[in-house]
């Protein structure tokens, strides 16, 4: 584990008792918005297009049973070319 990742963890670990609410954000191209679909196949994806329509803001609520799992996910998000994770 890097250490940028160890971080988050920390701050993760630090902030939350786990099993927690978490609340994931990404923006990405309307093309890509079935990948994070895909990846939160259970969860509840809310979509907001930009005004100009070129980007989509995505927010889904997950209860994450650790901050490993927090970690994975973002993992897996960071493999769509392009997404902005907030």
């Amino acid at each position: 584990m890097d250490k940028s990742t160890e971080s988050f963890k920390e701050k993760l670990d630090n902030n939350y008792s786990f099993p927690a609410l978490y609340l994931f954000k990404f923006i990405v191209k309307p093309e890509q918005v079935e990948q994070i679909e895909s990846l939160f196949p259970k969860h509840e994806v809310l979509l907001k297009p930009s005004s100009g329509g070129k980007y989509v803001s995505t927010t889904i609520k997950i209860m994450a049973s650790s901050s490993q799992e927090i970690i994975g996910l973002y993992k897996e998000a960071a493999k769509i070319e392009g997404i902005i994770s907030l």
